[in-house]
């Protein structure tokens, strides 16, 4: 079953109450913990952290529940009252958008319900009510800028930043752009916490945000298990909770090919699970893409060629090489067959429209792990190689392919991104091409980190945070130490680094453990990429992130515990 925008806000916010900072801290009954070795393995990689022995004792942080925490806060002892019948959020009379601005239209009603867990006001009731000295009844919201981004898409080079001042006779919400007010009215909900009879609260507050890196993403893979439409769109919500701002949708694989493409229908009719139940068609990925917009997300679809296709040949014949065995074939198939002009002619036609579904200017080509054995059995392939000089170096006849689809993709006006090995293997790349780092041991990513921003090649880091690798204890711990900018080389160099992703890769993770798996593991990874490199305080983060996980529960969404504790709204179930 699909679910709107509003029909998903809804549900996932009637339970969803603030929680009373204080209080809240009282009932989580958190032991002292011993810090676990992290063992945080990706695909044949070993990645350890040794984590110090840290005892938590629960206390109340300076900062609240702020998660991320903002670059600049200030949060003073004096306390508003805040009430549904009286208090509502609206444009302020000096902002660029007003009434017609649908996006934050939209988010003032979804934090309103977020703040008062779905109460209505009462109308007529906010005109006669006397109000308390001591009540705030308005959040109001300056956008500054001219152009206030309304009807456009987010976009890497988007103004997220915001201030926000919470006093009487009411709190202002000031940012240059749509985007940063979507972050501050995450931020303004954090700030209100509730009392042991549900009275409302928020303390007289300044805070200055802006993200340390413009790519924040997550990675969820919709081809080893198909992801049903709900599950996307909660996962959505959540991430604009956490202020991570790109969807990257490894929409296809080897296992699935759900992506319904109205050019060749016949690769999801051939290479999906099911054709009709198990695919994305172009509704619901227009529906998804509109959802992350309202949320200020970036959507980049991952298309990995030429390997990772074995569920595009179902549906698309010649596309991939043919294996032999001996000198015959041998049934099976191998990458996307680089020899014959019939494979560029189809990629022309699919990137093609691949441009025009998904807005953004950035598509990702995927290019790793290509196997060369299907390759080099292939006796057409042998005297291509020969004819181009290749001899028996068949990552030369990998990088003829990339270089090629790289061209056809930038005759679509778009940019891409791709794993490194595209780099390491010396394809000749775009000068604003993306290096996705995922490979390696922390020395190891660390020195290609160093070795790809040395080139001039801006870059964004995912080997740490790979996180369908599970371990017993806290390995957020491990999550949260890891940095992007922890390697040797110049500023100039460090500021390449655009920032990072987190990967939920689908071989064990499905619509049941999806969710749980991912948050608030994942929050570890948004407060490194959001917050100022100095933000490394294990201790806070994790009476921080205990109350943003029941907040989270609270808003419907099955965060799992961090250890043991409880949450004053327990997530109800299904």
């Amino acid at each position: 079953m699909l679910l709107s925008a509003q029909g998903l806000v809804t549900s996932a916010s009637s339970i969803n109450m603030m929680i009373n900072l204080r209080f809240a801290v009282l009932l989580l009954a958190v032991s002292s913990c011993r810090g676990l070795q992290h063992n945080n393995n990706n695909n044949n990689n070993n990645n350890v952290y040794e984590e110090e022995e840290v005892e938590h004792s629960v206390q109340a942080s300076k900062y609240g529940s702020l998660w991320p925490l903002p670059q600049k806060v200030q949060i003073s002892e004096v306390s508003f009252k805040l009430t549904s019948n009286s208090f509502k959020i609206v444009d302020a009379k000096q902002s660029s958008a007003g009434p017609s601005c649908s996006l934050l239209q939209d988010a003032y009603r979804r934090y309103y319900e977020y703040v008062f867990g779905g109460a209505k006001r009462q109308s007529g009731q906010s005109k006669t009510r006397r109000t308390d000295p001591s009540e705030l009844t308005e959040l109001q919201v300056w956008i500054t800028s001219p152009e206030a981004e309304c009807d456009a898409y987010p976009s890497v080079s988007s103004d997220e930043s915001y201030e926000l001042l919470v006093d009487q006779p009411f709190a202002v919400l000031k940012a240059p752009k749509v985007w940063g007010a979507l972050h501050g009215l995450e931020t303004f909900s954090q700030l209100v916490y509730e009392d042991e009879y549900g009275a409302k609260s928020i303390n007289s507050t300044t805070i200055s945000d802006f993200p340390r890196f413009a790519h924040r993403g997550i990675l969820l893979d919709s081809s080893r298990h198909f992801l049903p439409i709900k599950v996307i769109l909660a996962n959505l919500e959540t991430m604009a909770m956490n202020k991570f701002n790109v969807f990257h949708w490894h929409i296809v694989d080897d296992q699935s090919f759900p992506y319904l493409s109205r050019t060749f229908p016949q690769l999801s009719q051939q290479g999906s699970y099911h054709p009709y139940t198990h695919v994305y068609t172009p509704a619901d990925v227009k529906m998804v893409i509109e959802f992350a917009r309202l949320r200020g997300i970036r959507v980049i679809p991952e298309f990995d060629t030429p390997g990772h296709t074995q569920s595009w040949g179902k549906g698309q014949p010649d596309l991939l090489t043919p294996c032999y065995s001996g000198s015959k074939p041998s049934g099976s198939f191998g990458p996307v067959n680089p020899i014959l002009n019939t494979t560029y002619d189809f990629m022309k036609q699919f990137f093609s429209e691949i441009s025009t579904v998904f807005p953004d200017a950035y598509v990702h080509l995927g290019g790793d792990e290509v196997d060369f054995t299907c390759w080099k059995s292939n006796p057409d392939i042998q005297k291509f190689m020969d004819q181009q000089g290749f001899e028996q170096d068949y990552s030369k006849l990998e990088s003829f392919y990339i270089q090629r689809l790289l061209d056809i993709v930038t005759t679509t006006k778009k940019g891409y991104m791709i794993w490194q090995e595209v780099f390491d293997n010396g394809v000749k790349l775009k000068p604003d091409t993306l290096i996705h780092v995922w490979k390696g041991n922390q020395q190891q990513y660390q020195n290609e980190m160093a070795n790809v921003t040395a080139s001039g090649y801006q870059t964004l880091l995912s080997t740490p945070w790979y996180l369908n690798r599970i371990s017993y204890g806290q390995d957020w711990q491990g999550h949260y130490k890891a940095d992007p900018q922890d390697f040797k080389g110049t500023e100039q160099q460090k500021k390449l680094v655009i920032g990072g992703e987190a990967c939920l890769w689908g071989e064990y993770v499905d619509a049941t453990n999806l969710t749980p798996r991912l948050w608030p593991r994942a929050s570890a990874v948004a407060e490194r990429l959001w917050s100022a490199q100095s933000v490394t305080d294990i201790g806070d983060a994790f009476n921080r992130l205990s109350v943003h996980r029941c907040r989270m529960v609270e808003r419907g969404i099955p965060a799992e515990p961090l250890f043991s504790s409880y949450c004053p709204r327990e997530y109800k179930g299904i």
